[in-house]
């Protein structure tokens, strides 16, 4: 789904807007339409519904946002062993099969789920700057490893243009700053 669809930023936005926006679209064919094509009309709205009912689905089952700032910042204090063995446990949450990679390589877990491998590199969660070397060197263990996909966990700090396309280029998953607290706080 493009990026600025109506229905994506509808997903984005507060559930009740969407279905505000199918109220308006139910006045309007009211206000607008003869009687005998009303109803026509107003099911024009019925796909937006459906979005508003997606969308708030998702944002009841979204921690609040104390919960993840709270997260985040427990994050920020944690030693690598720490952030990795809580990584670790959300995937598994999640059904993942876990395996810590040995060294400090490009990568640091390797997660399994229906015969797909994905790696993992979530050394540097606290760098300030992001750029693209790590994930070359994330993309080359992914060659090595003939994995499936990569993941560049990044908490703190900003990702450079160059890393953001590098990545979405050669198909990795980049988790930041809110996506990460989701992540660990989630249940199953």
């Amino acid at each position: 789904m493009a990026e600025k669809s109506l229905f994506a930023m509808l997903l984005r936005s507060p559930w009740w807007v969407s279905f505000l926006v199918v109220g308006l679209i139910v006045l309007a064919a009211g206000a607008l339409l003869p009687k005998e094509y009303f109803v026509v009309g107003a099911l024009a709205g019925f796909p937006i519904f459906v979005v508003g009912c997606i969308a708030a689905w998702k944002q009841l089952r979204a921690p609040n946002p104390a919960r993840v700032a709270e997260m985040l910042d427990a994050v920020a204090t944690m030693p690598w062993r720490t952030f990795a063995d809580t990584l670790a446990a959300a995937w598994t949450r999640e059904g993942y099969a876990v395996e810590r990679l040995p060294g400090n390589g490009a990568a640091d877990l390797s997660l399994a789920q229906g015969g797909r491998t994905t790696l993992v590199c979530a050394r540097r969660w606290k760098a300030a700057t992001h750029g693209v070397e790590p994930l070359r060197e994330l993309h080359t263990a992914m060659q090595a490893w003939e994995s499936q996909g990569g993941v560049y966990v990044a908490t703190h700090g900003q990702l450079s243009d160059n890393a953001r396309i590098f990545a979405r280029d050669h198909g990795i998953v980049v988790l930041q700053g809110d996506a990460v607290a989701v992540l660990l706080l989630k249940q199953r």
